[in-house]
């Protein structure tokens, strides 16, 4: 994001709160692209974090709302001002963490999330919206090579069709429980631990659909899926207190394979809208075909195509 946008937000946010005049520092905590994260200092020694995004990052306060509201431990949302296709927010100071975030915290925030009460404007994600993913893939590949752009994917391309095919099946079951919140950016930088308290933040994607995605997610998409880690993962989360049914077959698979499959699907989706509208970086393209040829044959594999 651009300084004189980040400016403009910040100083418009603080007006609507009536805490203009009480700013005395901004300091920055994360920033790319599409966010842009803050700790301001005000005058009565207090602190507070300021956070401003783009489109599509632009309902989060919505989701921290909902959140709050159905008891799920996350920050307290104290301002926020949405304006064509950008927000900006004040919210609570967590503070810094006493800790990284254990298996064991990650756990017990996705039982707490995943059995929240899931108000009517989260986007909904049931098995028709899981088997088009590989259309939209598709579509968003055809649009690059329109521009010139990703000339060396015809193995992604034809990956992607393969798995289009088996969808409508290897989809089946997505809303068998744990069916709900889904945080989406669920993995241990997405957790804050202090006092003894875990809190979830970073809603910014959130949506309604199979949970499963989320323990996908966990171990993060760098390393090769680990199936067996994501099965112990899914026990654990059973264990719990998560719903039993998380270690039932659908689509044909095991829990873990349908979890790692699709969530790979979703990921490497997610990366090429970004690639061809969010972020539209030519430059970036090499890395950003790596990762999607990785995510697309992990899937095919996972998915057993």
């Amino acid at each position: 994001m651009h300084h004189t946008d980040i400016d403009r937000m910040r100083g418009e946010l603080l007006a609507s709160a009536g805490m203009s005049a009480n700013l005395v520092e901004a300091k920055p905590l994360h920033s790319w692209e599409l966010s842009h994260v803050e700790r301001l200092a005000l005058a009565d020694g207090t602190t507070v974090i300021f956070k401003c995004a783009t489109e599509p990052f632009t309902h989060e306060h919505e989701a921290l709302t909902a959140a709050w509201q159905a008891g799920v431990s996350v920050p307290r949302l104290v301002e926020s001002l949405r304006s064509g296709t950008t927000l900006a927010m004040l919210m609570e100071d967590l503070g810094e963490p006493d800790r990284e975030a254990t298996d064991a915290d990650g756990l017990s925030a996705a039982v707490q999330l995943h059995s929240a009460a899931v108000p009517p404007h989260l986007p909904p994600a049931d098995s028709t919206w899981l088997a088009s993913l590989p259309q939209r893939a598709m579509r968003t590949l055809e649009l690059l090579n329109a521009q010139g752009r990703w000339s060396d994917a015809d193995d992604i391309r034809e990956a992607l069709r393969d798995i289009d095919r088996a969808a409508a099946q290897r989809a089946e079951g997505a809303t068998t429980a744990p069916y709900g919140w889904v945080h989406s950016e669920f993995h241990p930088e997405s957790l804050h631990v202090r006092d003894g308290r875990v809190r979830l933040y970073d809603l910014a994607r959130a949506f309604c659909g199979p949970g499963l995605l989320d323990l996908a997610s966990w171990h993060g998409t760098v390393q090769t899926p680990d199936p067996d880690r994501t099965r112990a993962f899914l026990e654990s989360y059973v264990e719990a207190g998560g719903s039993a049914s998380a270690l039932t077959r659908r689509g044909g698979l095991k829990p873990q394979d349908w979890a790692l499959g699709w969530h790979r699907v979703w990921v490497l989706e997610w990366f090429l809208a970004q690639a061809l509208v969010w972020i539209n970086d030519v430059t970036a393209d090499p890395a950003y075909t790596n990762v999607v040829r990785r995510h697309t044959h992990d899937a095919a594999r996972l998915l057993d195509i």
